[in-house]
């Protein structure tokens, strides 16, 4: 596979790192949440497939957290494909946050590059997650992804089935 100008060399594939990967979706006015396979998570393209076939009313969500560090929230809804990424800067280390900044049509971060969300910060805005909630809460370097993801998924109604999930204990 040739390597795309600015692309990063070496990247770590799907299975490395991957703290969690979930989909969650509401069917009748009822989330669902389940864990993904690590197979969809080479790159955004199959995730968004693998997230079309959830019947979801708002379309479905997918909540990703990687090497304890950064994480990924993908919605999709039909055709549309709406990213966050934590941390550009992960698109030097991981297949899936790389195809993310692609897909934004984002430069990829040089060496020096601080970090920085990368993506639509209202992913969630009409399901009670605003922009500026989500830039506060991934400002806030004191707490994990599994627990900045936990804090929106109690936000928008799954909290205790995410929890669950990941292996966190509700407060």
């Amino acid at each position: 596979m040739a390597e795309s100008p600015g692309t990063p060399e070496t990247s770590v594939s799907a299975d490395d790192d991957v703290d969690f990967a979930l989909a969650a979706y509401r069917e009748e006015g009822v989330w669902v949440v389940h864990e993904l396979a690590h197979e969809v998570l080479e790159n955004l393209e199959h995730l968004a497939t693998a997230l079309r076939r959830f019947p979801g009313d708002y379309g479905a969500l997918a909540m990703i957290g990687l090497d304890e560090d950064v994480f990924l929230i993908a919605r999709v809804t039909g055709p549309t494909v709406r990213v966050l990424l934590s941390d550009i800067t992960a698109a030097d280390e991981w297949d899936l946050a790389r195809t993310a900044v692609e897909h934004l049509g984002l430069p990829f971060p040089e060496e020096d590059d601080d970090q920085a969300p990368a993506g639509d910060l209202d992913i969630l805005g009409d399901l009670g997650m605003h922009a500026m909630d989500m830039a506060v809460l991934i400002d806030d370097y004191d707490l994990y992804p599994d627990e900045m993801l936990s804090d929106v998924a109690g936000r928008l109604g799954f909290g205790a089935a995410f929890d669950d999930l990941v292996g966190l204990t509700s407060a």
